[in-house]
């Protein structure tokens, strides 16, 4: 009886034994918690060109709607779609019979009036006739110019010609359409020369200067950053949206008319600013953070962003010269936790 008992409890201590072995095995085979890797920049300030970006629309250097003056019957059309004219070429021609006639009639009584007006100027001269009637014919010659001036006045308005060198837009009327003053024929374009319109707030004006130089980039354009010279603004602010409107001309062609482009104004050359990579910031609902290595561990600490630039952003609160920033790794890193620096990064390590 007492033999089956011992080899019961034997059996029972081997057991737990064994349970606890195997538990310390496990144990010693589960390694430490993985420290994060992290690549680090030395924050150190730097000149940046502090620019505002505005949007901005391409406009022809001249533009035209060409429109009839006159209405009446398309009898001539010339428009050259796409390509290029010169200034007085005629487009279109309207109907001018009806003018035509009106002033072969006034030549009619022209000569006759001026027949009339000779014949009493002479009996005038020998007491023929009072001075009165003299008077009369020679207002019935004046008049009569008059009507004539009028009539080819007429006539020169139903020619439509071409007011400057340009390109032609596309032809909007056909041949023997009858045509009103709000009919647009077609349009034309001064590409030579083309001009960029773009707004700013008006605490930017003292930017503003004639002959200052803005950088305009377009996706469109051949050069995507081009330069444009500022020739005018606008004397009166807006007063609905409190901006200012400024003209500039493009130095070089390539875009062209209603295309949209960002226009970059410089606002200070020699400012001097910590910059550290966008994605080395993390966004929240309230605040900016940033991660800082100190001894070996990460601190992470609100920011405030100043000029943004395509790969970088200003840092004016938040961040001091030597401090070590966190550029990779940051969504690994945890408050103060350890962190293994692999590398120190350059500013420049992070630009396209």
């Amino acid at each position: 009886m007492i033999k089956p008992i011992l080899v019961v409890i034997v059996s029972l201590a081997i057991f737990i034994y064994g349970c606890h072995s195997k538990r310390e095995n496990n144990a010693a085979q589960t390694p430490p918690s993985v420290i994060p890797v992290v690549d680090v920049l030395i924050a150190r300030p730097q000149s940046i060109v502090s620019q505002i970006e505005a949007n901005g629309t391409v406009v022809a250097n001249e533009y035209v709607e060409l429109k009839p003056e006159v209405s009446g019957r398309l009898t001539y059309l010339n428009v050259p779609e796409g390509k290029y004219v010169t200034k007085g070429t005629v487009i279109a021609t309207m109907n001018d019979a009806d003018l035509q006639a009106q002033l072969a009639k006034s030549k009619v009584l022209l000569q006759l009036a001026e027949i009339t007006e000779a014949r009493n100027k002479k009996l005038l001269a020998i007491n023929g006739i009072n001075q009165s009637d003299y008077d009369a014919s020679l207002n019935q010659v004046q008049s009569i110019r008059a009507d004539m001036a009028y009539t080819r006045a007429l006539i020169d308005k139903t020619v439509i010609k071409a007011p400057f060198d340009g390109v032609m837009g596309l032809r909007q009327v056909s041949l023997g359409a009858y045509l009103t003053p709000a009919n647009t024929i077609a349009t034309l374009q001064q590409l030579n020369q083309v001009k960029i319109d773009f707004t700013l707030p008006e605490e930017y004006a003292r930017y503003i200067r004639k002959g200052n130089t803005v950088m305009v980039q377009s996706d469109a354009a051949v050069k995507p950053i081009q330069k444009a010279t500022i020739i005018a603004a606008e004397p009166q602010i807006n007063t609905a949206t409190r901006n200012i409107k400024i003209r500039a001309v493009l130095e070089e062609g390539g875009v062209n008319p209603g295309a949209f482009v960002k226009v970059l104004v410089a606002t200070n050359q020699d400012k001097k600013a910590i910059l550290v990579p966008t994605n080395a910031l993390i966004p929240d609902d309230k605040n900016k953070q940033a991660v800082l290595v100190k001894h070996g561990k990460a601190f992470f600490v609100n920011v405030e962003t100043g000029l943004r630039q395509a790969d970088a952003i200003e840092i004016t609160k938040g961040i001091q010269p030597g401090d070590s920033v966190v550029v990779t790794g940051v969504l690994f890193a945890r408050p103060q936790n350890a962190v293994q620096v692999r590398s120190i990064k350059q500013l420049t390590d992070f630009s396209n």
